[in-house]
């Protein structure tokens, strides 16, 4: 039997870390942008001009899910909007 203790953490990691985007993003009524989520979550690293790849990942996986969006003004990121 093959071990899945390596993909379930995993997906749990990325389970946490949007979990974190929503929170940040559920206190900033203005939204935030790609590099302030990153900093906040203390993510923002990476190579040479590569810097803040995780979030902007995450970001993207939300948007798909239709969780967030990013304002084309401002490219700020904030929490969609959803209609009762």
């Amino acid at each position: 039997m093959k071990n899945y203790k390596p993909y379930s953490l995993a997906q749990s990691a990325i389970a946490d870390l949007k979990t974190a985007i929503y929170l940040i993003l559920e206190d900033a009524s203005e939204g935030m942008t790609n590099v302030d989520i990153g900093k906040s979550l203390g993510i923002y690293q990476g190579h040479i001009r590569h810097e803040g790849h995780i979030p902007r990942t995450l970001l993207a996986l939300m948007e798909q899910e239709g969780v967030v969006e990013q304002i084309d003004e401002n490219k700020k990121w904030k929490l969609k909007e959803f209609r009762k």
